[in-house]
């Protein structure tokens, strides 16, 4: 399995997530929700989604149309004012907690975390900028 195509479509499941984790939550959870990002972003509104935040973005339907419609990250970040390096800088933390975990648990190797971890921010800034056709 090629590791760049794991790591790509990790990125895809990641960025999906973000936009994704308000539509799954009720009114009343009997399991509390955890929040994926793990980066303290100086944010004006707490309330707000922290990926929102940083893509200057009203609402997670509106950027989960733009996503849909084929805009990138970037472009999205651009269209609205927002820190493009700041939604890479969730992206790769959220993935670098990942593979440390990964590496934690043992289900994978010193060498492959080290592997990873070198490419990871290219990675996803490669798919931060690449436009996805879903139509």
């Amino acid at each position: 399995m090629n590791i760049k195509r794991v790591m790509f479509v990790g990125t895809m499941m990641v960025t999906m997530s973000f936009a994704g984790t308000a539509w799954s939550k009720s009114a009343i959870s009997p399991i509390p929700l955890t929040e994926w990002s793990i980066v303290n972003i100086n944010a004006k509104d707490d309330s707000k989604d922290k990926l929102l935040s940083a893509l200057n973005h009203s609402s997670e339907e509106d950027l989960y149309q733009d996503l849909y419609a084929g805009k990138s990250l970037e472009s999205i970040a651009e269209e609205n004012d927002g820190d493009f390096s700041q939604v890479v800088a969730l992206q790769v933390n959220q993935l670098s907690q990942q593979l440390d975990d990964r590496l934690a648990s043992g289900s994978i190797t010193e060498e492959q975390y080290e592997a990873q971890q070198a490419e990871l921010e290219e990675i996803v800034l490669e798919s931060a900028r690449t436009s996805y056709e879903w139509a």
